[in-house]
């Protein structure tokens, strides 16, 4: 956890004042771009930094020269560096149980290049500079100053876990933010920052009494299984949404606002609606630079199936090169696919389906909460190990 790590309570105690100290925007953009260059060195070392640097300077340059096929090719290199960092093993160990032979090719091939670890947050860098990218590809104006492009690629609150930022709504904020911080900015977001460590605190106790059950799940009775599946759909939840408002307040208190990522997604209900509350920066993401992109719903039913789960696969693959990301992903894929298309699909019994839905409102959320919560399995535990978990909330099942 980086934000409690010692060095970065260091960094932060000297950081901040200095920041508020400085008065003047262009010393407090500079400040800034130390602090940035300062969090990203220290946390992902000479092997995390370059490639970062190489596609930032690569994705600046192509969009300042509004060339679309420049842009293009800037984009695919993005991707590919994504895939080559964090997929290559997962990719090889993959081929290997169809093609022994092609798979430790592959595997040899990448190795001496390859590091032990992906660069830091490279999913994020990826997902932003892909994003600028296509938004100036289709129009929208690219980030002339260099400080101000370097400052949304490395910007230090987000740049482990988020959000997605949209450099449209940031680089505005951002130099509003280093006119003047209002002391109210700087309240708000220590508060933030307190209650997103509050929930960091939570989640890990979660996480031992989880990780000491998990095992012995078979040999729990009913009742605690079903506890099991909330607390670890709680302690998801606090994991990633405390990280997130930490990641808000430390941006709110340099003035600065980042798009909400979590707004009560286990309220939801419907599953469209969970992905319009949960990590709603990369939801959002998927939507407009995948989904729609595929064709979203514009092609007919089959086409919008079929472009859904490509989506969702690519926002399971997002969190990890595992099976287990990818089934997770499919699974919300299956869940979206059914929930929004079958009052058309079914004709008479899907419009009484849907009638049932809108006369008991808390029906729709009991359904979507246990979609939910089930899928949970998938996300942090292999398929067959999930669909025995799964099966062991059902009454009556023996372990």
């Amino acid at each position: 956890m980086i934000f409690l790590s010692y060095w970065f309570v260091v960094f932060a105690l000297a950081f901040l004042p200095i920041f508020y100290l400085v008065q003047r925007p262009r010393l407090r953009l500079a400040c800034l771009a130390v602090g940035c260059v300062a969090f990203h060195g220290h946390f992902a070392g000479p092997a995390g930094v370059i490639p970062i640097i190489v596609l930032g300077v690569l994705t600046y340059l192509c969009a300042l020269s509004r060339w679309r096929w420049l842009c293009a090719l800037a984009m695919v290199a993005c991707a590919s560096s994504l895939i080559f960092y964090k997929y290559t093993q997962f990719l090889a160990e993959s081929l290997s149980a169809l093609w022994p032979d092609g798979g430790a090719a592959m595997l040899a091939t990448a190795k001496p290049i390859l590091p032990a670890l992906p660069p830091l947050a490279i999913s994020f860098f990826v997902f932003e500079f892909v994003h600028y990218l296509f938004d100036v590809l289709h129009g929208s104006p690219p980030i002339k100053n260099p400080l101000h492009f370097g400052l949304f690629a490395i910007f230090w609150p987000s740049l482990v876990a988020g959000p997605i930022k949209r450099y449209q709504q940031f680089v505005p904020s951002l130099l509003k933010g280093v006119e003047t911080v209002a002391a109210s900015d700087a309240m708000l977001g220590l508060l933030r920052v307190v209650g997103g460590m509050l929930k960091k605190v939570v989640a890990d106790n979660l996480t031992l009494w989880i990780d000491a059950h998990d095992t012995g799940f078979a040999t729990l009775d009913l009742s605690t299984r079903w506890l099991f599946l909330g607390l670890l759909a709680l302690r998801i939840y606090l994991d990633f949404s405390g990280y997130s408002d930490m990641a808000i307040g430390f941006a709110r208190m340099m003035g600065v606002h980042l798009p909400e990522n979590f707004n009560w997604p286990y309220v939801a209900r419907s599953i469209d609606e969970f992905w319009s509350r949960w990590h709603i920066s990369l939801s959002s993401w998927i939507r407009d630079y995948i989904y729609i992109p595929l064709g979203g719903s514009r092609h007919g039913l089959a086409r919008k199936i079929i472009n859904g789960f490509l989506a969702f696969a690519i926002c399971g693959l997002w969190h990890g090169a595992d099976w287990r990301f990818l089934v997770w992903g499919l699974y919300h894929g299956g869940g979206l696919a059914i929930s929004a298309n079958y009052e058309r699909a079914l004709g008479a019994p899907g419009r009484a389906i849907a009638g049932v839905f809108g006369r008991f409102p808390p029906l729709g959320f009991i359904v979507t909460l246990l979609f939910v919560c089930i899928g949970w399995l998938f996300f942090f535990y292999p398929v067959k190990t999930a669909l025995r978990m799964m099966s062991l909330l059902v009454p009556g099942s023996t372990p």
